[in-house]
């Protein structure tokens, strides 16, 4: 497999992962803490590193809306229990 094709096919997993957690807004990031070692707030840490190793810069906040889907301070008003 080239690297162009793997690139694609993380970055279409990655996609479907974010989707994923979107939709279940049951799922609490304590509980995927627990069961998976990481939750969205890990996710979106990831996300603003790969962009500053890049060049380019990202705040906490604008990572955690890509991976929320909206800012976070409204998800958690919405969603956390």
């Amino acid at each position: 497999m080239d690297e162009q094709t793997r690139t694609e096919l993380e970055a279409a997993a990655f996609r479907q992962l974010v989707s994923h957690l979107r939709e279940r807004t049951d799922v609490q990031n304590l509980d995927l803490m627990n069961l998976a070692g990481f939750c969205r707030n890990c996710l979106s840490k990831w996300y603003r590193a790969a962009a500053e190793e890049r060049g380019l810069e990202m705040t906490d906040e604008e990572a955690k809306e890509i991976v929320y889907g909206m800012p976070y301070s409204e998800w958690k008003d919405k969603y956390q229990k």
